[in-house]
């Protein structure tokens, strides 16, 4: 087992890759670094296996299938997560190791967003998602998370051996915060630096397609980890709109005692059948996901167990 591992997903990053191996080995010089490839068709493989890093290889497309991997291969009493891209400061790994190793963190998240984040990046469209998504989660999930999507953070082995990683693309990282907060495990925010991408290099995430499905994880993880919420907002929602809608008919009845618009009763009726199931699947649904944290919890405790060995 690796004291820190490095991991470093990348496509297409030779102009930075050789950079960020060599910040990683001056940061933390006892650190294993690997570097997983996802089809690259540059020079990445050759520079990176040049400087002196573990070389392996994902062949299904995304990030979150390349952290799927990582996660699964990897050993470390202490993992660090960086992007190839060169947009993050390394000096700032120790503080973050230092928190996993020494402070029992199970997650440590680097900050872009309160450094130099909004000045460094050039695409507004980016700027206002992470501060929409940062803010939902924040309110959904009554955390303080300071920045969801960076690409720069700290796991303990109890973390990475018990996330199960289901995201494909880029909206893993929302996955990894949600799942962290949900499981009641040690969050840390460390402030770090940040700088543009170098010019001649792309970045692989697309502002719109990509950022739809950080919104739809978002949705899909609010209703799975607290579906009592999220079905009492369906069903309040059902409630108002059949409310609003057979008020009318009911002041007509009174007035007539005549019902001349019978199919806008029914829907109001069928609607308000409707918030009812919805209360009682999010009632279900909410001791399924009690039950869950449960055995996630038994979970841990056999990882600790497990790591403690494995430490010697």
């Amino acid at each position: 087992m690796d004291r820190i591992a490095v991991l470093i997903p990348c496509y297409n990053e030779e102009l930075s890759i050789g950079k960020v191996i060599d910040d990683a080995k001056k940061a933390l010089p006892e650190a294993k670094i690997y570097v997983y490839d996802n089809n690259s068709t540059d020079r990445t493989v050759e520079i990176a296996e040049e400087a002196g890093a573990v070389v392996r290889h994902e062949y299904m497309q995304g990030k979150g299938n390349v952290v799927r991997r990582m996660f699964r291969e990897v050993d470390a009493e202490c993992f660090i997560l960086v992007d190839g891209d060169d947009t993050y400061d390394m000096s700032f790994a120790r503080e973050m190791s230092d928190l996993v190793l020494f402070h029992q963190a199970d997650m440590v998240v680097g900050d872009r967003l309160s450094s130099t984040y909004f000045t460094e990046n050039k695409r507004p469209f980016h700027n206002l998602g992470n501060s929409l998504v940062r803010g939902a989660i924040n309110r959904l999930f009554k955390c303080d998370i300071r920045d969801i999507m960076t690409g720069f953070r700290a796991f303990s082995y109890q973390f990475v051996k018990s996330f199960p990683v289901l995201s494909k693309g880029f909206e893993i990282e929302t996955e990894m915060t949600i799942f962290a907060v949900n499981n009641n495990m040690q969050v840390e925010n460390v402030v770090i630096g940040y700088r543009d991408r170098a010019e001649g290099s792309v970045s692989k995430l697309n502002t719109y397609s990509d950022g739809f499905k950080v919104i739809r994880t978002i949705l899909r993880l609010f209703r799975e980890y607290k579906p009592l919420q999220f079905f009492s907002l369906v069903a309040a929602v059902l409630v108002l709109l059949s409310v609003i809608f057979i008020i009318p008919v009911l002041f007509e009845w009174a007035k007539t005692g005549l019902v001349p618009r019978f199919p806008t009763l029914i829907v109001c009726g069928f609607a308000f059948v409707a918030a009812i199931q919805a209360l009682f699947a999010g009632l279900i649904l909410n001791n399924i996901s009690q039950r869950n944290r449960m055995e996630t919890e038994l979970k841990l405790n056999e990882l600790y167990d497990t790591f403690r060995k494995k430490k010697g």
